[in-house]
């Protein structure tokens, strides 16, 4: 599935421009300026930019396949965080530039101001809050269902108090004819995206049903689905989805996994998920006949992306290995002529996952596979590979492979950041390192 290069780029000019209409609208046709003081047409250009950021957000938070295919949602993500957090540095900043610019510290302090200046004030408070619920959630003891909600309840009422207090009192809203009607149908829009993406959207999903659970390794379950009009779902092996089970044993709540099933395995869907949570600690329980509903396919994390001649070096920790398995699986059945270097790092022996289909993948001639398996905690009879995956191990397995071979990253947070250490360390450039990070998903 190859992603020209217009396609990729006409997301972010659609980007751009949308958010610098209303500064460029007030420019041309309004008094921005026409002011003097060029600290105070730096505050107030600043609200403008920042009001149509906001405006956005709900449409990079609202996985649309045209945003997020070229680039993977987790890039999507990222940048919608980001984005979150030049806001609110603009969104500081306004106020100071106006009260510095003209308007006088008591801008600031004095309790004695109009009520749409509190409601600004209102809307930076929750928009403070909101960034730090965000960045810090894990230090803050947040689930993330529980965030997920207060983020659901900050969003929008953030929104409508920065459209009120410009609204009121932005002078360009008034004397610029058409601005304040662009400010309600743009808040509107902004406000039925993310109706759609958070309430209406879910429950038009295909419901798929579980047809089995099996166990894949210590306290690790594969559940696979099978789609309601029986046909083969489309998605590329390594990619990811959302499930929201109905079960009566774990909550319905939405959570993104892996496929790791290939899209050769005719009408089915497979996720293989470790007991590691509050939701994921039910999944051996999930019955066959029980339903989900599936949102994706997501993602770029795929070799199919990639050249057809060069070599692939996956290192995997843990449940990692799901999307490599799919990967692996695909290349068998499609009979892709690769070579490809595993490095595999569990605890125990009994931790390694899809073992007798490794081992059996090696022993084929399609894809041409090497797998080195990695304990850190082995049993006195293991002869394999001992602690962890490291400068000296990636260069032993790999001779040959380093100057031109494409790396496929997936594992913990500590692991994936030591294998990028020595990838570095061992002059593997950033451009041939695929990683999908998920930290604002989970």
């Amino acid at each position: 599935m190859e992603i020209s290069m217009r396609n990729s780029v006409l997301p972010v000019i659609a980007y751009a421009a949308l958010a610098l209409v209303p500064l460029a609208v007030v420019t041309v046709f309004g008094s921005l300026g026409g002011y003097a003081d060029y600290i105070y047409e730096l505050g107030r250009s600043f609200a403008l930019i920042v009001f149509a950021v906001l405006l956005l957000q709900p449409v990079l938070a609202g996985r649309f396949r045209e945003i997020t295919e070229p680039y993977g949602l987790d890039m999507v993500v990222n940048f919608h965080k980001y984005m979150g957090v030049t806001a609110l540095c603009l969104i500081i900043a306004h106020p100071l530039l106006l009260a510095l610019g003209g308007r006088g510290l008591k801008l600031l302090t004095s309790l004695s101001v109009p009520w749409e200046i509190w409601l600004g004030k209102a809307a930076l408070l929750l928009l403070l809050i909101q960034a730090g619920a965000s960045l810090f959630r894990k230090r803050l003891g947040l689930d993330f269902e529980r965030w997920r909600r207060l983020h659901d309840i900050l969003a929008p009422t953030i929104l409508v108090l920065a459209a009120v207090h410009s609204y009121f009192i932005g002078g360009d809203l008034k004397y610029v004819p058409g601005m304040r009607e662009l400010w309600v149908v743009a808040l509107l829009g902004s406000a039925g995206v993310f109706v759609y993406h958070r309430f209406i959207r879910p429950k038009r999903l295909p419901r798929y049903t579980v047809r089995s659970v099996e166990p894949a390794a210590q306290n690790v379950w594969t559940v696979t689905l099978a789609p309601p009009d029986g046909r083969s779902p489309r998605y590329e092996p390594g990619q990811f989805h959302f499930l929201t089970f109905r079960s009566d044993h774990v909550p319905e709540e939405e959570h993104h996994f892996t496929i790791s099933s290939s899209p050769t395995e005719a009408a089915i869907i497979a996720s293989t998920i470790k007991e590691s949570g509050d939701f994921t600690r039910h999944v051996g329980s999930i019955a066959p006949g029980d339903t989900a509903r599936v949102h994706g396919p997501f993602g770029r994390y795929s070799y199919v992306f990639e050249d057809a001649e060069v070599p692939l070096v996956f290192i995997a920790g843990g449940i990692g290995i799901t999307p490599l398995r799919a990967m692996l699986r695909h290349m068998a059945d499609t009979g892709a002529d690769r070579r490809v270097a595993l490095l595999y790092a569990c605890k125990t022996e009994a931790d390694i996952v899809f073992r007798a289909e490794l081992d059996a993948l090696v022993e084929g001639d399609r894809p041409r596979l090497d797998v080195t398996y990695v304990l850190s905690r082995p049993d006195e009879g293991w002869s394999g590979s001992r602690g962890h995956i490291d400068t000296a191990l990636i260069r032993e397995c790999c001779a040959g492979m380093l100057d031109e071979a494409v790396f496929f990253v997936c594992g913990p947070e500590g692991m994936a950041k030591a294998v990028l250490g020595s990838l570095t360390e061992l002059g593997v450039p950033m451009s041939r390192i695929r990683r999908e990070e998920f930290l604002l998903l989970d």
